[in-house]
C-alpha cells in the first residue's frame, strides 16, 4: 500500500485474514477476499512516527479499524486475456461502503500479484484531500492510493 502527498509518500502493508480463488478448467472464475485492517502498518518509518501515522490510518478519520476491522474484494467478473492473465472486475468494500474496481490480476507458480488504484473519497475517507477542504496547501493527501496485491501459495 502506498499513500501520497504533495510533499511525498509513505508505505506499509495489510495481511489478509482469508481468501481463496474459484477455479474451473484450470482458470480463475472468482475469488473472495478478506482483509485485516487491525494489521495496517507502515514499513517506511520507525519509532514515534511510524506509530502516529499507524495511529493515525487506523482512526476515524481513515479505516477506522476500531469499528470497521476487514475490507473485503469480491471478484464479480474475470476476463482470461491468455498467458495467466486475467482483467478483474470486484466489489471492493471499506469502512462498510462498497465499490467495483477493475484490475489485472497475475497469475504464476507462486502466487498472483495485482495493483489497484483505489479512490479512498469513495469510501467516506476525506481526510485531506484537497477536493473536500480548501487551502490545505502542502498538506494535501491525494485522494488515490496504491494497493499492490501480493499473494503466495
Amino acid at each position: 500500500m502506498e499513500w501520497k502527498k504533495v510533499t511525498g509518500a509513505h508505505e506499509g502493508t495489510i495481511s489478509f485474514k482469508e481468501g481463496f480463488f474459484i477455479y474451473e478448467n484450470d482458470k480463475i472464475v472468482g475469488g473472495d477476499f478478506i482483509v485485516d485492517m487491525t494489521t495496517l502498518s507502515n514499513t517506511d518509518q520507525t519509532g514515534k512516527h511510524k506509530l502516529e501515522l499507524e495511529k493515525n490510518l487506523k482512526s476515524f478519520n481513515f479505516f477506522n479499524t476500531g469499528d470497521f476491522k476487514t475490507s473485503q474484494l469480491v471478484f464479480k467478473s474475470i476476463i482470461d486475456k491468455g498467458k495467466n492473465l486475467y482483467k478483474v472486475t470486484a466489489d471492493l468494500t471499506i469502512k462498510g461502503i462498497t465499490n467495483s474496481v477493475k484490475f489485472d490480476l497475475i497469475l504464476n507458480k507462486e502466487g498472483a500479484t495485482a495493483k489497484l488504484k483505489v479512490d479512498r473519497t469513495k469510501y467516506g475517507i476525506q481526510y485531506g484531500s484537497g477536493t473536500f477542504f480548501d487551502d490545505i496547501g502542502d498538506w494535501t493527501i491525494y485522494e488515490e492510493f496504491d494497493l499492490n496485491i501480493d499473494i503466495k501459495f
